[in-house]
């Protein structure tokens, strides 16, 4: 299971299937194993705002995807992320872009 198979239908799936199949991708995909449960905790955040942003129709900007990845990278220190969180969160904010 990867990213895109988490938000493969995504507007139409309520949280809790989301987090179902996000716990599902942590458990059987060894390349997110490193991921700690503050950074998994990150990554649903972001998953959860894009979720609404499309649910009301509306595609995420790139403006809007970059700021994020300029938040996270600022905040990189702070949050407890590695350069390979970092990589693998820029992977799910590139899955949201046209």
């Amino acid at each position: 299971m990867n990213l895109q198979d988490v938000t493969s239908n995504f507007t139409h799936q309520n949280n809790e299937r989301i987090l179902k199949r996000f716990n599902d991708m942590i458990a059987t995909n060894p390349r997110y194993r490193n991921l700690s449960e503050s950074n998994q905790k990150i990554l649903l955040d972001l998953l959860k705002k894009y979720k609404e942003i499309l649910r009301k129709g509306l595609k995420p900007s790139r403006l809007m995807i970059r700021d994020d990845k300029y938040h996270l990278y600022q905040n990189r220190i702070k949050l407890g992320l590695s350069e390979t969180d970092l990589d693998q969160i820029k992977n799910l904010l590139d899955s949201f872009k046209e």
